[in-house]
């Protein structure tokens, strides 16, 4: 630890791709805040691991639609590390109903969604930025193949991450030019939270969905940090885009 080591704030990372981001900035030499909401168990199996790999790491939770707790959460970690140089906007939610139930779609559900998935994430964003601008740091967001085309997600989530896609691209320029700011929009991801949307249906859809893919598989929470950690570490002139982690699936279906 220290202020010549860069630190990371990864929100929802005590699973699946936030856990996996944590990892591979972690094993890149960064310090690391893990964020979670509701899972501190996890969250700190998580900061163990990334402690296993050199990194100092700090776990705090925090709702990111909360401000004052977002705010909080930054000021904590740059007590702790005097500096931040990375943020990655992973914290999101769904919900259940599918697109074509128009009248099911409760009021609630869809504030929820956008404010976990786009509110949080501009939230965050706020309260990073005098110190990512300091750093001339970067942000990741984690976006969606479903804010790029229409498809069976559920509505709201749909519409909260084409929003992220559209706040990325705000963002990078808000922020310009001491801090970058893309997004990665992965496909179908293995894990957890494709588990609970697929239910007993899971294995055989991702089976489906990997045949009618390019590269014969469905992405995994490591392929989508790869990527995360591509435009982290490289790519210094790219800013505003939105690259898709999908094995080539919505490039050729």
């Amino acid at each position: 630890m220290g202020e010549d080591k860069p630190a990371a704030l990864v929100t929802g990372s005590s699973r699946g791709i936030g856990r996996s981001a944590v990892l591979a900035l972690a094993g890149a030499g960064y310090d690391v805040i893990v964020n979670h909401s509701a899972s501190p168990e996890a969250a700190r199996a998580t900061a163990e691991a990334a402690e296993k790999l050199g990194a100092s790491a700090m776990v705090l939770q925090c709702d990111v639609t909360d401000d004052g707790a977002v705010r909080e959460m930054v000021r904590a970690a740059e007590a702790r590390f005097g500096r931040l140089d990375v943020l990655i906007n992973n914290a999101g939610t769904t919900g259940a109903t599918p697109p074509e139930d128009l009248e099911g779609m409760a009021g609630e559900e869809w504030d929820r969604i956008f404010a976990v998935n786009v509110r949080g994430l501009f939230q965050a964003a706020r309260a990073c930025a005098p110190l990512l601008r300091k750093s001339k740091g970067c942000i990741v967001n984690s976006a969606s193949i479903a804010g790029l085309r229409p498809g069976p997600q559920p509505l709201a989530y749909a519409a909260s991450k084409a929003a992220v896609i559209n706040l990325t691209r705000t963002l990078a320029g808000a922020l310009a030019p001491e801090v970058r700011v893309n997004a990665v929009a992965p496909g179908w991801v293995e894990g957890e939270w494709m588990q609970d949307a697929l239910g007993e249906n899971y294995q055989r859809l991702f089976q489906r969905r990997a045949s009618h893919t390019p590269l014969r598989r469905c992405a995994t929470a490591e392929d989508v940090a790869e990527t995360m950690m591509s435009l982290i570490t490289g790519n210094r002139f790219v800013t505003g885009q939105v690259i898709v982690v999908d094995g080539g699936y919505s490039s050729t279906t």
